[in-house]
C-alpha cells in the first residue's frame, strides 16, 4: 500500500524544466488561438450549453457514468422521471460546472466553492472527508494508495491549496503548469467522500478562467483523459510512488499535451459550428418567413429542441410555434421524432459533430 506523503505547495522540485517551458508555450499558444474564436460566435451561449453538455458527459464517463447524446440534449429539468439515473448525474456535473463559473464572476476557487460543487455533482449535503477509511483501489480491489485519514490534514492541506491556487506570490509558474499541479494534489489530497474526479475536473476549467487564460469555459481534457485513462492514472500513481522532479516533470507534459490537443479538437469544432451555423441562418432566410436570431439560438443551444422551449425563446403562441418547426422538417433542417408524449425536433446536422468526436 502506497504511504505517500503530501507534501504543501509550492513544491520543492523545478518543474519547469526546457522540455516542460516549450511545451507550455505551445499550449499557451493553442489556448490563446481557441481563445479567440470562441470570441467569434455570435451567442456564447450557444458553446457553453453544447460544449458543457458534452464534457459533462465525458467527465462522467471516466467514473463509469455513460449515456447517450439522444439522452442528454433530450434531458428536461421538468421531467426527469424518464431519464436514465447516468443522464442525471451527467446533468448534476453540469449544473455544478455552471454554479461554479457563475460564482467565478464575484469571488475565487475557494474551499467553500469546491464544497459546494462537489454537493452538486453528487447530490450529497457533506462536505470534506471527516472519518477514516477511504482508499483508492485497483481492478483486483487491491489497496494502490490511501489519501490522507484525518480530517485536520485533509484540512491543513486544502487551505494550503486553496492559497496556492489564489495567491500569486506563492508561486510564479505559468498557468498551465501550475494547473497540472494543483489538478494532481487535489487528487491525491481527495478531500470528499465521493465525486473527487468530478470536481477536480471542474476545477482545472475554473482555475484557467480564473486567471484569464479563457473567458468561458470551452476546453475540456475529460475526452483526452479518457481515451488515455490508463496513463493518466499511471502517471498520477508514479509521482505519489516516486515523488521525483522526473516524475513531476512528465505528469506536467502529460497535462500540457492534454491541454494543447483538447484546445486543438475544440477549435475544430467551434469551426464546424460556425460553418452550420451560418448555413441554417442562410436556408431560414432564403427559405422562410420567420428568420430570427432567438430561433437560432434555440436550434444550437438545444440540439433537441420542443415546442415549449422554442415557445420560451420566440415568445409566439403554440400553433405559431408548431407551424415554424415543422417547415424546418419539410425543407430537411431539423428530424421530428416523437419520444414518449413528446416531439423532438431534432438538429441532426450539429448532434452529429459531437457523435463524430467519438
Amino acid at each position: 500500500m502506497n504511504t505517500y506523503a503530501i507534501a504543501l505547495l509550492p513544491l520543492s522540485f523545478e518543474v519547469e524544466t526546457n522540455q516542460v517551458l516549450k511545451k507550455a508555450i505551445q499550449a499557451n499558444k493553442k489556448i490563446a488561438e481557441l481563445k479567440g474564436i470562441a470570441q467569434t460566435i455570435p451567442s456564447q451561449s450557444l458553446l457553453l450549453n453544447t460544449l458543457a453538455i458534452q464534457e459533462s458527459k465525458d467527465s462522467s464517463e471516466i467514473e463509469s457514468i455513460v449515456t447517450t447524446h439522444d439522452e442528454l440534449f433530450s434531458f428536461s429539468k421538468e421531467s426527469t422521471e424518464k431519464f436514465s439515473p447516468a443522464a442525471k448525474e451527467v446533468f448534476s456535473y453540469n449544473e455544478a460546472l455552471f454554479y461554479g463559473f457563475n460564482a467565478l464572476k464575484d469571488g475565487a476557487i475557494t474551499n467553500n466553492l469546491l464544497i459546494e460543487i462537489s454537493q452538486l455533482v453528487t447530490k450529497r449535503n457533506t462536505g470534506f472527508r471527516n472519518t477514516m477509511g477511504t482508499h483508492l483501489k485497483d481492478i483486483h480491489d487491491n489497496i494502490i494508495y490511501s489519501p490522507p485519514q484525518i480530517e485536520s490534514d485533509i484540512w491543513k492541506l486544502m487551505t494550503n491549496l486553496e492559497e496556492f491556487i489564489n495567491n500569486s506570490e506563492l508561486s510564479n509558474l505559468d498557468p498551465l503548469v501550475k494547473m497540472a499541479i494543483i489538478h494532481h494534489q487535489f487528487e491525491s489530497i481527495h478531500p470528499f467522500f465521493d465525486g473527487n474526479g468530478r470536481t477536480g475536473r471542474i476545477l482545472n476549467i475554473l482555475y484557467l478562467i480564473q486567471e484569464g487564460v479563457l473567458d468561458i469555459p470551452v476546453l475540456y481534457v475529460s475526452r483526452y483523459l479518457i481515451k488515455n485513462k490508463a496513463t493518466y492514472y499511471k502517471l498520477l500513481q508514479q509521482v505519489r510512488d516516486e515523488n521525483s522532479g522526473e516524475a513531476w516533470e512528465e505528469w506536467v507534459l502529460f497535462i500540457l499535451d492534454a491541454l494543447e490537443s483538447t484546445a486543438t479538437q475544440a477549435i475544430d469544432m467551434i469551426e464546424s459550428i460556425k460553418e452550420l451555423l451560418s448555413a441554417f441562418k442562410g436556408r431560414i432566410r432564403n427559405e422562410t418567413k420567420f428568420y430570427s436570431h432567438e430561433l437560432i439560438n434555440n436550434l444550437f443551444s438545444h440540439p433537441y429542441t420542443t415546442v415549449d422551449f422554442m415557445m420560451k425563446d420566440l415568445k409566439v403562441s403554440r400553433l405559431t410555434t408548431s407551424k415554424y418547426l415543422n417547415i424546418l422538417v419539410d425543407i430537411d433542417l431539423l428530424k421530428k421524432e416523437k419520444v414518449g408524449k413528446t416531439n423532438y425536433y431534432i438538429n441532426t446536422k450539429l448532434v452529429s459533430l459531437f457523435s463524430e468526436l467519438h
